[in-house]
């Protein structure tokens, strides 16, 4: 791996270290991913004392990080399907189970036409036992470094979000519709 590409990885380490556990052995789908993160919220109220839960509510994250020097849709293909397959893997619904999400984030120096279309166009929603057990999103985002640009999903628009404030990038202003 090269300099830049260690700089980028750090760089995102950064921005989600503050509220992510971060794993950086590599290991993860084969060493195509060299790190993930991990975000888990459980919110409960309660009936008098702490013993007495009325309710509880449990939000966790998944996200995968790689780097590649060209994106095209077969590699995309590739990235979208181990994510998946690790993230659904790691999905435990059950009753106080709100929502899982699946986060891809690629960094790429360019990427095809075609994987930025497919990139937009991916939406992969689940839902466990009619939402009673709550639901999986798959969010998906994409920097293309030689052109400063940000993709993303409809879903991963939050991702989207924290990448452009992040890198530095001149996200449309507000009322300018993206193409």
């Amino acid at each position: 791996m090269n300099d830049s590409k260690k700089n980028i990885l750090e760089k995102l380490f950064s921005i989600y270290s503050h509220h992510y556990d971060l794993d950086r052995d590599g290991i993860h789908g084969g060493g195509v991913f060299p790190a993930t993160a991990t975000y888990f919220l459980r919110d409960e109220n309660y009936l008098i004392s702490k013993k007495h839960v009325l309710n509880a509510v449990e939000n966790y994250d998944y996200v995968y990080f790689c780097t590649v020097d060209h994106l095209d849709t077969s590699t995309l293909h590739r990235y979208i399907n181990q994510s998946l397959q690790l993230g659904m893997a790691r999905v435990r619904p059950h009753k106080e189970h709100m929502s899982s999400f699946v986060t891809l984030v690629i960094m790429a120096e360019t990427i095809d036409p075609e994987a930025k279309t497919l990139l937009k166009r991916t939406k992969i929603r689940k839902y466990f036992r009619f939402a009673f057990h709550g639901w999986m999103e798959y969010h998906i985002a994409a920097v293309e470094l030689s052109s400063n640009q940000v993709i993303s999903n409809s879903a991963g628009r939050e991702t989207r979000i924290l990448l452009e404030q992040n890198f530095g990038l001149n996200p449309p202003k507000r009322g300018v519709r993206r193409k």
